[in-house]
């Protein structure tokens, strides 16, 4: 029955890889489909909107240098609703302008691209040697050697300012060898920020609008250093059993990273340009930007995953995850469009925004909908299933462990030890379930953060732990109680057969004339000394 449950909670796991994969594969059609409409995307997603209960979205799709469509839909946790001009935080689509911003430098000759991070950013320490040979280039292609592995930043307190997240690292080992291979880790998206704020002279976000924001047209966008300047101080939702739940975040630190603030019309404004449109950004800078690094077979540029379509075309995208929120943003180079996508649901369990612009994909390629939805939606009712079956196992252990019990009364220790050894696991289990999914996404987190990512799964879970643990409590309260009564049993036994021996070495059987263990008959003697010695020796 554990081995069963051991096994299940590996496939379940293993269900997290499948937002990534959420578009099945198809072949490409022979003739190029009609373009799809202004009014085409919109009813996609507001039928995705109410098939999936998504509470908010923006979106913004582009072609060239044309606006196809941008909106809002919903509301925020907040209750506001959402139009194309809300502002809502991108996540880890952040590191696309913060690779922007670097190379904005590096186009003026201010940075060098292949120079140790210490040339311009001397604090850049960590309790590594290694760490005085990472260049800037490697901190934008995640090939630096560092690793969620090595620092589990999201573990830790949260820093406060750029400055003080790059000092953090100061304790920090490397992962690897620099430039050796790619390990998506935020911190090198801060120390790069910190460098951009160095070498400009000016804050990270001064320069981010006079270099980046203001030049694109992007007037509504903005980044923040932490969660708790975000709108709504960052409130979203999460996914679990086939509905959304409100949720606060907690603090985190964002600037770099993950911390720009935009709206649909300016997402649209910033796809045209990387599109290369308007000839706005040149087009070494772009290219220099979105081209994969190919260190160890990395598809990862500086900002940008390289790969294909479902139908096979080339594809540039990166996804953005917060607690409460997720992004995408999609270049299709071949037909230029551009995608963007903002969600207010959470990581993992409701990857709402990478499945919008999934089913967005197929209508520019033609592609019937498939009908997509979280995977959530699935698995969930399986584990409230499993949960329930759990709280029942252990409510009916429970009550049978007294049961259990008087059978092991005068067994070998061991033998009741390994019966017990099974329910062992479940508790394992939920307290290794962090570094269990922190394994399978290559990132560290904590049980806190299972709430957010996955909370049916946290919740199974943890009733599995408690049942376990509650039916071990109960077996071994009974196992002492039965071994306690049965210790009574004997010793009352042994000295109702002594004081019988004794009376009838007297010639008086107790039995006969009234008397019992404990109690005196009259006129009867008292014990002689040898009797008195065999009493003793029996207590």
């Amino acid at each position: 029955m554990k081995m069963k449950r051991v096994a299940a909670v590996a496939g379940l796991a293993g269900v997290l890889l499948a937002p990534t994969g959420v578009t099945v594969a198809r072949a490409s059609v022979a003739t190029a489909p009609a373009p799809p409409s202004a009014s085409a995307i919109d009813d996609y997603v507001r039928d995705y909107v109410g098939r999936t209960g998504l509470p908010g979205a923006l979106v913004a799709v582009t072609k060239g240098d044309q606006v196809v469509h941008v909106a809002g839909y919903g509301h925020t946790a907040g209750g506001a609703a959402i139009t194309k001009s809300t502002p809502m935080p991108l996540a880890s689509v952040s590191k696309s302008f913060t690779a922007l911003a670097v190379l904005r430098l590096a186009g003026r000759h201010k940075v060098d691209l292949d120079a140790p991070v210490r040339t311009y950013l001397p604090e850049f320490t960590m309790a590594d040697p290694r760490a005085a040979k990472i260049t800037v280039r490697q901190l934008l292609q995640q090939t630096s050697g560092m690793s969620d592995q090595s620092f589990p930043e999201l573990t830790l307190p949260a820093p406060g300012t750029l400055k003080d997240a790059v000092t953090m690292l100061r304790t920090a080992p490397l992962a690897t060898e620099p430039g050796t291979r790619m390990a998506y880790h935020n911190p090198n998206y801060a120390v790069a920020a910190q460098l951009v704020e160095v070498v400009a002279g000016v804050p990270f976000g001064e320069y981010l609008a006079a270099a980046v924001f203001r030049p694109l047209g992007m007037t509504s966008t903005t980044t923040v250093n932490t969660t708790r300047e975000l709108p709504e101080e960052g409130a979203g939702y999460v996914r679990a059993y086939g509905r959304v739940i409100e949720r606060s975040h907690p603090k985190w630190f964002l600037n770099g990273s993950f911390g720009v603030v935009s709206t649909a019309g300016d997402l649209a404004r910033w796809l045209v340009a990387q599109n290369g449109a308007g000839h706005v950004l040149p087009a070494k800078t772009l290219r220099t930007a979105q081209a994969a690094s190919g260190v160890g077979g990395s598809t990862y540029g500086m900002g940008w995953y390289s790969g294909a379509t479902a139908g096979g075309a080339p594809q540039l995208q990166h996804t953005g995850w917060l607690l409460t929120h997720n992004s995408a943003q999609t270049l299709l180079p071949a037909s230029r469009y551009g995608i963007a996508v903002v969600t207010n649901t959470g990581m993992i369990s409701g990857d709402d925004a990478l499945i919008i612009t999934g089913g967005l994909i197929d209508l520019i390629e033609g592609r019937p909908g498939a009908g997509a939805a979280p995977f959530t939606t699935t698995a969930d009712p399986w584990l409230a299933g499993l949960t329930v079956l759990n709280l029942g196992l252990g409510l009916l252990g429970i009550c049978r462990a007294r049961r259990w019990a008087r059978r092991r009364v005068g067994r070998a220790a061991w033998r009741t030890v390994v019966r017990l050894v099974p329910y062992v696991l479940p508790v394992v289990l939920f307290f290794g379930l962090a570094d269990l999914m922190g394994l399978l996404m290559r990132r560290a987190g904590t049980l806190e953060l299972i709430t957010y990512v996955w909370l049916a799964l946290y919740v199974w879970a943890a009733t599995g732990a408690l049942a376990a643990a509650g039916v071990v409590g109960a077996r071994l309260v009974h196992l002492v109680r039965a071994r306690g009564r049965g210790e009574h049993v004997r010793i009352s036994k042994y000295f109702e057969s002594s004081v019988s021996i004794y009376h009838r070495g007297h010639g008086r059987d107790p039995y006969l004339h009234g008397s019992r263990p404990g109690r005196r008959v009259a006129g009867a003697g008292e014990p002689d000394a040898a009797a008195a010695a065999v009493l003793a020796a029996g207590a």
